[in-house]
């Protein structure tokens, strides 16, 4: 079985967190090679949430490349990827990709991913959103990228932040195509 190629860019946003659990469960899956790309910004974040470094998640990752490196394989629509997903996902970040602005690595993979119409999931971190962000949102959507913000999944009786995060991590493996054996779905309300 050939691995899946996905990219994963972490940004400045707060829910490094959402970053660490995502990758450790990329790992884990066994069919995947991560490619990773952290922003300045997201080292900061990384430093002040969980207390570590970007060595904390590069250890997760088969490829790391530097935000600076505009010259990477993934840069390049002809190095075959079949996703990327940014998160958590700052406004800057969002707007680089809205508007074209490729000057980094990962808003220059994500331009690439959606011009090749490879799957872009953005997992946006921001409240309350202005005008400008739901109009960068909506331009995204409509070139076709996914805005997934990370929201509670109240119904699923979830006890922890740990497990709040898991399910979210989960309902992103979901839109991979990736089994997420700790989702717990819906199962309705009530008999039928």
């Amino acid at each position: 079985m050939e691995k899946k190629r996905i990219v994963v860019g972490v940004t400045g946003a707060t829910g490094s967190v959402y970053a660490q659990r995502f990758l450790q469960q990329l790992q884990l899956a066994e069919v995947v090679e991560t490619h990773l790309v952290i922003s300045a910004s997201a080292a900061l974040t990384i430093s002040a949430e969980l207390g570590g470094n970007t060595k904390d998640f590069e250890q997760y990752a088969d490829v790391v490349h530097s935000n600076r490196n505009i010259g990477a394989s993934i840069a390049s629509g002809s190095y075959k990827i079949d996703a990327m997903i940014v998160l958590p996902c700052s406004m800057k970040t969002l707007a680089s990709i809205a508007t074209g602005v490729s000057d980094t690595l990962i808003s220059r993979t994500a331009d690439v991913t959606l011009k090749e119409r490879r799957r872009l999931i953005l997992m946006t971190r921001e409240t309350p959103l202005s005008l400008v962000h739901l109009r960068n949102m909506l331009t995204v959507t409509e070139a076709g990228g996914i805005i997934f913000p990370p929201v509670p999944a109240f119904y699923a009786s979830l006890a922890s932040i740990e497990e709040m995060v898991d399910q979210t991590v989960a309902r992103l493996l979901d839109l991979l195509g990736l089994e997420a054996p700790s989702i717990r779905r819906w199962q309705g309300i009530g008999s039928n």
